[in-house]
């Protein structure tokens, strides 16, 4: 079966699907989203809800996501959709010295990127943060980091999308791009034919899979993340929070104790209150695969660590875990554009844990290319 032919064709839709979506679809072009599942249910529907700024090393990484801050102020307005935007600001806790060390160092280079972040010894952090414990050696605040449901911002896209002609189709499985004399124009599913100017490949994950058959290699790689869910609690927490083990999981892994299995698994504290009370507590960075299964390793690795860095959390009931792959890719960096080797194809994957905070900004840049 042949069908009706777009200007553009989107695969994947999680919230940098979505996103691509919607913003295509804002500048005039027909827009078709295709995805195996169905709206954020892969990686999208298995995270945390982090707009955090002051974990992006300067240059493109915080360019981008300062400009992708600023377009998230408005954007339940923009959607008319409550995608839960909260301008909660965050910290990053520093349990030691040569941890406080790091911090001061990126700090330095983020002030002048021009990003509103300091340093605070713990008992300034503990004002404003009082259930973090007292012996920590400090923590990196700014007031511009911000949390969303990521599940809501992919719904609240894709609707916006839908509104303005898109068209998105759940439960169907990109099998192959069409590739014409050498130029991508269109893809292949069970259910037939799509054909259009442009193939945007935003599988996450997958997304090397959809052009290995072409000779392209992408160094994106599933990155395992365990996530904890606490039943719903009342307020507890006034920012997001990390941990410094966090940036050297993911920036510098060649200081982790591979003798240490919290180091093992890559665990650096992410924690959120979402607005129905429950706290999100992750999390752990692993290299397994395709493979999304919990691990009873996983969840003590980084309930032990929450707790340590937030003791009152000892007297709280777990009521479920998850967890989802990330696309790793070996600098951290997103790959974003046209690649030369498929003429008509352009890539917006390898966000690892930077999607929700570069979502809005990833898909206006890619509209643009699609222009």
């Amino acid at each position: 079966m042949m069908n009706k032919r777009s200007d553009v064709i989107v695969v994947g839709g999680g919230v940098i699907g979505t996103s691509v979506a919607y913003y295509a679809a804002q500048a005039g072009h027909r827009v078709l989203l295709l995805d195996r599942g169905d709206v954020a249910a892969g990686t999208s529907g298995a995270c945390d809800g982090f707009i955090i700024l002051q974990s992006k090393n300067p240059g493109p990484h915080l360019d981008l996501a300062m400009q992708s801050a600023a377009m998230y102020r408005t954007l339940s307005a923009e959607l008319d959709y409550d995608i839960e935007y909260l301008a909660c600001g965050g910290m990053i806790v520093a349990e030691t010295e040569k941890q406080a060390d790091l911090l001061a160092g990126l700090i330095k280079k983020q002030q002048a990127a021009g990003l509103r972040v300091e340093l605070l010894p713990i008992q300034q952090a503990r004002t404003s943060e009082p259930l973090l414990a007292e012996d920590l050696w400090g923590a990196a605040y700014c007031g511009d980091d911000a949390q969303v449901n990521p599940i809501g911002l992919a719904q609240g896209y894709a609707q916006a999308a839908q509104r303005l002609g898109a068209k998105v189709l759940s439960g169907v499985a990109v099998q192959s791009l069409i590739v014409e004399r050498g130029v991508v124009c269109g893809v292949k599913t069970a259910a037939g034919e799509h054909r259009a100017d442009k193939v945007v490949n935003a599988a996450g994950v997958w997304a090397p899979e959809l052009v290995a058959p072409f000779g392209v290699s992408l160094p994106i790689k599933p990155r395992r993340g365990q996530i904890l869910v606490t039943e719903p609690l009342p307020p507890m927490l006034n920012h997001v929070l990390l941990c410094a083990c966090y940036l050297i999981a993911k920036y510098h892994p060649e200081e982790l104790d591979l003798t240490d299995r919290q180091h093992r698994l890559g665990v650096g504290l992410a924690v959120e209150q979402t607005a129905h009370g429950g706290l999100l507590i992750g999390s752990t960075r692993e290299f397994a695969g395709f493979d999304r299964r919990n691990t009873l390793a996983g969840i003590e690795a980084v309930a032990r660590h929450a707790q340590r860095i937030l003791p009152a959390l000892a007297n709280v009931n777990i009521i479920r875990t998850f967890s989802g792959l990330r696309p790793h890719t070996p600098d951290g960096l997103p790959i974003l554009g046209p690649i030369a080797e498929l003429p008509g194809l352009i890539m917006a994957a390898g966000h690892e844990g930077d999607g929700i905070a570069l979502a809005p900004i990833t898909g206006k840049k890619v509209a643009e290319y699609l222009s």
